[in-house]
């Protein structure tokens, strides 16, 4: 076989393909009566009646054309070609059976290469036999074969369109995982190196300070805690054969920074409150990180924005952030599937156990908040 053939044959069925929706409902609410209109004022039909039903009966197949594509393709234009050859009259020459195309796209954006390959024939057959028994003359039989090549030419682009976005998303939250795992990795390095200090002046003063060998193992006990509730929280990511980056992470403290950071643009105020002095090392980055996409966005995206305005507020249980900018109502942000900064964002967040949301404010601007727990994920 040929690599390429078994290459398509390969190819699985979409995952996760909706079953029905509204516009399901709707549509058929629109193709019955018109249907029904067909058959009443089209008198060239051969079999009026017939053909009537024929395509009624038919319509049920686009309810079901997302989760099986080849059963509906195979019922309908199975059917409709063997119809001319024992009914009077050939379905098909009704103008509103053209919704018979939604199932040769949906076949092609659903379902698998083995199902668009089978399918194909039905089509084909169909198309084929129109012209054989005079329904449609050769222009007509181009013109036929023309639709359905494209019907199938756009299921299939739409298709590799919705996985090369599902790709990049995945990729998305695969390099903010890997951040957040280099966060941890120094969370822990900061937690053994304690750990391995104090049990060191812990044998050094033990001969003298027998007291404080069990001050140390208090104090070890305590890194260990923290850094185990630390590991649990780590995520197994590759590094990509990328260096490892040495520098310190950023923490809550750093978010201030933002606001000297750009010459140009709109002003940046950060604004904190509460008491953030003893925040996990995972929090406080995840922290500036967000705060750090955030602003950066708006910056992007805010057309004609004159002020960024970022606040942090902590009580016991939880840290709040907020940043927000007053650019133009309506202006382009990446809405709809959300942008691969803010899939980041919410990944981060919801690793640590909180979450992310942005949106458009009611009047003007751009709001992005999160929410973590105090002490992270497990707390």
């Amino acid at each position: 076989m040929h690599p390429r053939l078994r290459g398509v044959l390969a190819e699985p069925r979409v995952q996760d393909a909706p079953s029905r929706v509204w516009r399901d409902w709707a549509l058929i609410a629109v193709l019955a009566p018109a249907i029904v209109v067909e058959g009443i004022f089209r008198p060239d039909l051969p079999w009026r009646v017939g053909c009537l039903l024929i395509a009624l009966a038919l319509l049920p197949t686009l309810l079901w054309r997302r989760t099986k594509p080849l059963v509906m393709v195979a019922i309908a234009f199975g059917f409709t070609t063997v119809a001319p050859f024992v009914l009077p009259g050939d379905p098909c020459q009704m103008l509103t059976t053209t919704f018979l195309v939604l199932l040769v796209y949906a076949l092609f954006r659903w379902g698998s290469g083995r199902d668009a390959v089978i399918g194909s024939f039905f089509v084909v057959a169909k198309v084929t036999t129109a012209g054989v028994v005079g329904s449609i003359d050769g222009g007509e039989l181009v013109a036929g074969f023309a639709v359905m090549f494209a019907a199938a030419t756009l299921g299939t682009a739409i298709r590799f369109r919705a996985a090369a976005r599902l790709r990049e998303l995945d990729q998305a939250k695969l390099l903010e995982r890997e951040r957040l795992a280099r966060d941890l990795h120094d969370t822990v390095a900061h937690h053994v190196s304690a750990m391995a200090i104090r049990a060191q002046a812990g044998i050094a003063a033990s001969a003298s300070q027998p007291g404080a060998a069990v001050d140390a193992l208090r104090v070890i006990e305590a890194e260990a805690s923290r850094a185990l509730a630390e590991m649990r929280a780590m995520v197994r990511v590759l590094r990509r054969d990328q260096p490892a980056d040495l520098s310190p992470s950023p923490q809550v403290a750093d978010i201030e920074r933002l606001a000297g950071s750009f010459r140009t643009g709109p002003a940046v105020d950060v604004d904190i409150r509460g008491d953030l002095g003893d925040l996990p090392p995972t929090v406080g980055s995840a922290l500036y990180r967000l705060a750090q996409e955030s602003v950066t966005n708006a910056r992007r995206h805010a057309r004609h924005a004159t002020r960024i305005e970022v606040s942090v507020a902590a009580d016991d249980t939880s840290v709040r952030l907020r940043v927000s900018d007053d650019g133009e109502a309506g202006a382009a942000r990446p809405t709809g599937s959300p942008g691969f900064g803010l899939v980041g964002m919410m990944e981060r967040a919801d690793l640590l156990g909180g979450t992310c949301e942005a949106g458009p404010d009611p009047d003007c601007g751009w709001t992005v908040t999160a929410m973590l727990p105090r002490a992270g994920r497990g707390a």
